[in-house]
């Protein structure tokens, strides 16, 4: 599936728009395996907009806020970070659901980064 991210570095006026492949099942079928990869999808999109010209990429699932919302089309996982915000969707599946998920992904996470 594709799902679009949108990304406002801090400082900056225009939003950066961009398609994001995630090789994995529909939202309503996720594990949390697949919500960790679409966090990690979501933060490397982040980071190519904030980082074009890097080599390589790696992410860690720490030091953000978040929230997932309810928008047209279904939900959708809004993220800040000190050097600006990221949101990601809409997909299908309900905010509760979602939120307990990438609670439970977060607290599973031990510190570790993975390349994007």
């Amino acid at each position: 599936m594709t799902f679009n991210v949108e990304v406002l570095l801090k400082g900056k006026e225009d939003v950066v728009e961009t398609a994001v492949d995630f090789e994995g099942p529909e939202p309503a079928a996720w594990a949390d395996d697949d919500v960790r990869r679409v966090l990690e999808l979501t933060l490397g999109a982040f980071d190519q907009v904030q980082n074009p010209d890097a080599d390589e990429r790696s992410v860690a699932l720490r030091g953000f806020s978040w929230i997932v919302t309810p928008v047209d089309g279904g939900v959708a996982i809004a993220i800040e970070i000190s050097s600006g915000a990221v949101v990601a969707g809409p997909f299908e599946g309900d905010v509760d659901t979602l939120t307990a998920t990438i609670t439970r992904v977060l607290a599973n996470v031990r510190g570790s980064s993975r390349p994007n």
